[in-house]
């Protein structure tokens, strides 16, 4: 169990609290490449508590920025995206993507402050039709992206899906590294009789309370649960934790094809923006489709959410159309026959549902943890203690500046013989896969 203070302390993602100045100095997604068109409306974006502005300009760069102007601080979101920069509506001073004041109409001399007051702008990058921000002390050497699989790896198809969910970034992270749901919160309602034993996945069903094993890494933390599988086996499913919040999830079948990863990024201490990329599936890979009792495909509602129309205000992207104010379109009678374990369509809104029900921040000093929660523990030390380190020492973790430890981080399941070391099992998969990086211990 945490203390109360440690539980704020991790939730906590404002300016000048241990978390969020831990998370800056990483490079964090914003939004889709797609939603800044070059000359098009500028859109409004809040991450880690801050109101940004986000544009495309003429050349195709990409803009995020505070959304006050220098001058008297009115939002540039109501700016002009014209030739090269972005011109504030209020008095006509232009900037450029890196914040650099081109034109200040208003001023009759040019050569007097505040003449060329820049915009605080954030370095940019674009990667598999992501954009990232950097908002750390390292503005003029931000340190390189993490060699994420499913964002860095080859081939221009990914299925890339966001979604806003009204809760701490941390409940929702510990959602994804916590393996022992999937038995009951999205197949508790399989049908057993209709289960292909070749698809790893099922062994998720036929054994519901899997040994946890963890360990800490260089780029954070991994685990796997292990069940028994055909005789004389054991079925493995992996996930790893990334700093600052990226978790490598087991969705897209083995360890050898799976690219997978979600980024749980929050908008701030109460909402969180899920990236979601998956190269699996858009390579033709994924699992095989286990089947509720009725029949339906559990695979086939993996990703039904619809969104509510987007709006410009802060928090009105990839908004889920079902949400706490219609329970999430619960279906009473469909969970009654047994039909499905939740009565609610499809894995993500099971998840949301779940998570924003605790709350929009978790009281954790009321957990009754167990040992199924080994990955949840380690994995809020782990962090906690990342995050002091950078506050009181001001040293990071190696894999700032390592960003081929990513390579290390796969989800998926893989079958091996009994008694296989969960670790070495591990090691012998990823050590096939082209790029692969050997974990080391971690620094001391």
């Amino acid at each position: 169990m945490i203390t109360a203070e440690e539980n704020i302390d991790l939730c906590s993602v404002g300016r000048g609290t241990l978390m969020g100045e831990f998370f800056r100095q990483f490079w964090v997604p914003v939004c889709l490449s797609s939603e800044l068109v070059a000359d098009g409306d500028p859109v409004r974006l809040m991450i880690l508590g801050e109101k940004l502005v986000g544009f495309r300009d003429t050349e195709g760069r990409v803009g995020i920025m505070d959304h006050r102007c220098p001058h008297r601080c009115a939002s540039l979101f109501f700016g002009r995206n014209e030739q090269g920069g972005i011109r504030c509506a209020y008095h006509g001073w232009k900037f450029d993507v890196t914040g650099k004041c081109l034109d200040q109409p208003n001023l009759e001399d040019k050569t007097k402050y505040p003449a060329g007051t820049p915009a605080y702008a954030y370095k940019t990058c674009e990667s598999g039709g992501l954009v990232f921000a950097y908002f750390g002390e390292r503005q003029d050497n931000p340190p390189p992206l993490p060699e994420i699989n499913a964002i860095m790896g080859e081939g221009d198809e990914r299925n890339i899906a966001l979604t806003h969910r009204d809760c701490n970034y941390m409940q929702a992270l510990e959602g994804d590294i916590d393996t022992s749901h999937l038995g009951f919160l999205h197949v508790g309602g399989v049908d057993g009789e209709r289960l292909d034993l070749s698809d790893p996945e099922a062994f998720t069903v036929t054994e519901k309370a899997p040994k946890i094993n963890v360990t800490e890494t260089n780029f954070g933390t991994m685990y796997s649960a292990q069940r028994n599988a055909y005789e004389g086996t054991e079925h493995q499913r992996y996930a790893c934790y990334l700093f600052p919040f990226w978790v490598t999830y087991p969705g897209g079948g083995g360890l050898e094809e799976s690219k997978t990863v979600n980024a749980w990024v929050p908008i701030d201490d109460e909402s969180t923006m899920i990236f979601n990329i998956d190269l699996s599936r858009a390579a033709g890979g994924g699992k095989k489709a286990l089947k509720y009792k009725d029949g339906t495909p559990v695979e086939g509602l993996a990703r039904p959410l619809e969104y509510l129309p987007t709006t410009t205000d802060w928090k009105g992207r990839w908004r889920p159309v079902k949400d706490a104010t219609n329970d999430y379109g619960i279906d009473r009678e469909w969970q009654r026959s047994g039909g499905s374990y939740t009565g609610i369509v499809g894995i993500p809104l099971q998840d949301q549902a779940i998570q924003e029900s605790m709350g929009h921040v978790v009281d954790r000093t009321l957990e009754h943890l167990a040992a199924s929660d080994r990955m949840v523990v380690l994995t809020r030390r782990v962090m906690l203690d990342a995050a002091l380190a950078w506050r009181d020492e001001k040293m990071l973790p190696e894999f700032v500046d390592r960003p081929e430890y990513a390579r290390e981080a796969r989800g998926g399941d893989m079958i091996v013989p009994k008694g296989t070391d969960w670790l070495e099992g591990y090691e012998e998969v990823m050590a096939r896969i082209k790029g692969y990086v050997a974990p080391k211990e971690p620094a001391e």
